[in-house]
């Protein structure tokens, strides 16, 4: 069988592990042959491939991003999108497709599937937020990044007495805010999935300086005031319809500045929280993701998305993987509201 391979989306630390493992034992075990696909979607679109062999994937356990690169490209936008895929396969002699994605590049898995092209999917966010996996790799690697960050913004803010504040990713699910703010000892977390109080974010602020500490804001991108509360300006739609961001952070900082007269200053992780080496849990997971997910594909079990259950490796439904995002649960973010203030 001869196998084609994708990463689409936002990069994130393990793909290439993910990659490795899927190569390495697919021929070793398998006698199977591969053809990577550049770019995400764009690849199979429009015929970009590069040769993936044992040789491709040596060395590559520990880099960040994607040797295959990626790209949101949706080929449900593209005129004739499916049967350029479907000519592409045919002139490689590819079998089925492996897609290593997140919501947006499984959900045109499933949509693949549903029109009669083999393929298996192995999830990849480091937002955590796709259901029916614990976790996605690259999520370790974003928190921990994001909590050394919030360390050292600790020592500066008290040492100028100012109110920081700490942008991290996260659209639609704050999971990388409310790990992160926690493990770093934030004193508010503003989440996606809770819309904030203005006031009441204020009167945080003022409440630590009272006890002679400066504080440290963390705030997942997609989080929105109260409705009413506050004017933030919307961005331009990228190819899946999601809007584009527009630094939620910037204005906490005028905010809260303008309402306290205390110094504020925004810093905003962004990109670095995908880039670098993944962490050991990433790289575990990653590799173990790779392994069942070739088990899928020789056992014919298409459509389906490996996941991670406890510590066992499952298969879900591409349909189901895809259905609803992972949203922080109320009763997880009030655990974590007594260390707030």
């Amino acid at each position: 069988m001869r196998i084609g391979v994708l990463t689409g989306g936002g990069d994130c630390p393990g793909l290439n592990a993910v990659i490795r493992a899927v190569v390495r034992k697919g021929t070793d075990v398998y006698g199977y042959s591969f053809v990577g696909f550049r770019d995400g979607w764009r690849g199979p679109l429009e015929n970009a491939t590069v040769p993936l062999g044992v040789e491709a994937v040596r060395g590559i356990l520990p880099r960040g991003g994607t040797i295959l690169g990626s790209s949101r490209t949706n080929p449900y936008k593209e005129d004739g999108g499916v049967a350029r895929i479907r000519q592409t396969l045919a002139a490689h002699g590819v079998d089925a497709l492996i897609a290593i994605g997140g919501e947006d590049t499984l959900g045109v898995a499933a949509r693949l599937h549903d029109e009669g092209i083999p393929v298996v999917g192995v999830p990849k966010t480091i937002d955590n937020d796709l259901s029916a996996t614990d976790y996605t790799f690259g999520f370790d690697t974003a928190v921990n990044i994001a909590m050394e960050a919030i360390d050292r913004l600790h020592t500066t803010a008290e040492s100028h007495h100012r109110v920081l504040i700490v942008e991290v990713m996260g659209r639609h699910a704050g999971w990388i805010a409310l790990h992160s703010g926690l493990a770093g000892g934030a004193n508010v977390i503003l989440l996606p999935e809770r819309p904030f109080d203005i006031d009441k974010v204020c009167a945080f602020v003022e409440h630590r300086f009272a006890s002679h500490y400066a504080p440290i804001i963390v705030v997942a991108e997609g989080a929105v005031p109260v409705a009413g509360s506050l004017v933030v300006k919307d961005g331009e739609l990228d190819a899946f319809g999601h809007v584009r961001l527009q630094g939620i952070a910037t204005v906490l900082e005028t905010e809260i500045r303008g309402r306290t007269g205390r110094e504020s200053r925004a810093t905003v992780l962004g990109h670095v929280q995908r880039g670098g080496t993944p962490t050991a849990f990433d790289r575990w997971l990653a590799t173990r993701f790779g392994l069942h997910v070739i088990d899928a594909a020789h056992d014919g079990d298409w459509g389906t998305m490996v996941a991670l259950h406890g510590t066992r490796i499952d298969r879900v439904p591409l349909e189901e993987a895809t259905r609803e995002l992972k949203l922080v649960p109320e009763e997880l973010y009030a655990e974590a509201e007594v260390f707030f203030g």
